[in-house]
């Protein structure tokens, strides 16, 4: 199969039949990101238990890449320190910017490598990024989120 292929059928599976698109009991931070060029809009959740994010969801709406990859992102960071998701949300947005091209570090994205073309169009780096802007925003700035 072509690796094409491949992460389009990624991409499309974690759009189509997503694993954690609902909302989390509790949660300690959520934010809303909201893409406006696009029409893109999701609330991240996320729980925090001794600096380990232990659980983490998202609601909202949007295209098939902001919804694929917010819910990769997510798959990513439960079970990593805060400062091991703000490195990975640092390694995706220089992966889809096209300035990180090593695979070492593109591998450590796991299944979100998939989205390393979208590199190549730039209508849709902001689609991609959205949440994990949105969950290094609110790891980083923790005033800037509701709290429950």
């Amino acid at each position: 199969m072509e690796l094409k292929q491949l992460y389009r059928e990624i991409v499309n599976e974690h759009n189509l039949h997503p694993v954690h698109k609902k909302s989390i009991e509790n949660p300690d931070l959520v934010m809303r990101g909201v893409n406006p060029s696009c029409g893109d809009d999701i609330t991240l959740s996320l729980k925090i238990t001794d600096g380990v994010i232990s659980d983490a969801g998202y609601e909202g709406s949007g295209c098939a890449i902001s919804q694929a990859s917010v819910d990769m992102m997510v798959d990513q960071i439960i079970g990593r320190s805060k400062e091991e998701a703000i490195k990975l949300a640092g390694t995706f947005m220089g992966m889809i910017k096209g300035e990180i091209t090593d695979e070492e570090s593109i591998e450590a994205l796991d299944e979100a490598a998939a989205l390393q073309d979208v590199a190549h169009m730039p209508a849709r780096v902001k689609c991609a990024v959205l949440g994990w802007h949105t969950m290094q925003e609110m790891l980083e700035h923790p005033e800037k989120a509701q709290k429950n």
